[in-house]
């Protein structure tokens, strides 16, 4: 925050007529916020469900401007990160607040790429799960067991202990995403390659087998880096504040980062690119697109375009800008540009960027609307779109819970209640509770 932190200060009349100052908080850029600390002083909190109205914590990690379409890690803007950077510059960025000199950038990226390997008891630990079950169900479990087999790097007041969880937290998620899909398929694990590239070595471990161990599509890898890049982070939402909350407490990073893949698996949440697939299955065919078109506009009818406008972005989502033309140049290396849902999916594009309905409401395409469509051309299944979301996100969840340990004002995380329960009751034995009930 700003020198400028208490210059000012909002008054509010108590229900008693009597009136209290609240400093108002600036930060360096965004809206200013009221401190309202001192109404616990007079016996009086605040009532914000959802948190919609609230700072839950102060940041310097990203910034958001829904209105003027807007997102900065560390004020760098997403579409120049994403087009001139990479995911590891990027994580190196979140986490340290600078981007990376070429000494530097060497050292972390080096750090990474000898992290991958996981713990091989570990391999043992997927046999407990059935075939079928859920990826994100199982990228819970082996998130957090991660504390069992790397114990040593647990003391979260060490800064070298936070330093080491961090670096083995993002270089194992490609390792464990990838292996939740191959126990799924029933394939043998692929071991990562560390002549390979963060994203390549991940669709090396995806897609690879023992007896064809194919050289991943530069093309394909340019795209899921910028997927990775893209989802890295997005200021104070769901999972992240799961996160913190979690980490609040002093609970160790692995427990924390499982904690926030589990709100992350919420449709609310992570779900909107599968969301966007299932979307354009429901309309099937193109010639079915005019008649989807018309329920989306109707009212009363509850169907509703997945993929278009978003709930921060009141304008174009700056994400979506860079995802688009990902996702052309995917199609054309796939030449997936014939197949009928891809149709779909670009018609439906053209309809929302041109048809004054969507363009009044500002209903644009969205990051979930392209990195669904990218996904599924480059061959990755559905239920592993949210694994991929987490695994890009990690880093995002790491450097927010470092900052918040680093702070030396930190305390446990513990929101307040407006109780609408019974007022104090005296206890009846059972044998009485019917003839009272009467």
């Amino acid at each position: 925050m700003t020198e400028k932190a208490n210059e000012q200060n909002a008054t509010i009349m108590l229900p008693d007529g009597k009136t209290i100052e609240l400093p108002v908080m600036h930060g360096t850029v965004g809206p200013s916020a009221i401190d309202v600390r001192p109404l616990s002083n007079h016996g009086l909190f605040t009532f914000d469900e959802g948190f919609r109205s609230t700072a839950s914590c102060a940041s310097a990690i990203t910034y958001i401007d829904g209105d003027e379409g807007v997102l900065l890690h560390r004020g760098y803007p997403i579409e120049q990160l994403a087009e001139k950077s990479n995911f590891i510059e990027v994580c190196y960025l979140l986490l340290h607040g600078d981007l990376p000199d070429k000494e530097s950038y060497d050292s972390f990226e080096h750090q990474i790429r000898h992290h991958t390997m996981v713990h091989e008891q570990l391999i043992q630990f997927f046999n407990g799960f059935p075939r079928n079950a859920h990826p994100m169900a199982v990228m819970c479990g082996v998130v957090g067991a991660l504390s069992a087999f790397y114990h040593d790097s647990l003391d979260v007041r060490n800064s070298e202990d936070r330093d080491i969880a961090a670096l083995r937290l993002i270089a194992k998620m490609p390792t464990l995403a990838a292996m939740c899909y191959k126990y799924s398929i029933g394939h043998p694990f692929v071991y990562p390659l560390n002549r390979l590239g963060y994203a390549d070595n991940f669709l090396h471990m995806m897609f690879s087998v023992p007896c064809a161990n194919e050289e991943p599509n530069p093309i394909m890898a340019r795209a899921m880096d910028r997927i990775f890049i893209l989802h890295a982070d997005h200021e104070q939402n769901a999972s992240t504040s799961t996160v913190r909350m979690a980490g609040s407490s002093g609970a160790n990073p692995f427990a924390c980062i499982a904690s926030g893949i589990a709100a992350l698996w919420g449709p609310a949440h992570g779900g909107a690119n599968e969301a966007v697939l299932k979307m354009l299955m429901t309309i099937g065919d193109p010639r079915n697109i005019d008649k989807f078109i018309a329920k989306a506009k109707d009212k009363e009818d509850p169907f509703r375009l997945m993929g278009f406008g978003h709930r921060i972005y009141k304008n174009y989502d700056p994400r979506a800008q860079v995802m688009r033309r990902t996702c052309h140049e995917v199609l054309k290396e796939t030449h997936h540009l014939d197949d009928p849902l891809f149709e779909i999916a670009m018609r439906l594009e053209d309809i929302a960027l041109k048809d004054e309905y969507f363009i009044s409401k500002k209903l644009y395409p969205n990051v979930d609307f392209y990195s669904g469509i990218i996904l599924r051309a480059i061959g990755i299944p559905t239920n592993m779109f949210t694994v991929i979301f987490a695994l890009a996100r990690t880093v995002g969840w790491i450097a927010h819970w470092r900052e918040m340990i680093s702070n030396p004002q930190m305390s446990i995380s513990r929101p307040r209640q407006i109780y609408t329960g019974e007022t104090v009751r005296d206890y009846t034995p059972i044998r009485k509770r019917k003839e009272q009930a009467k």
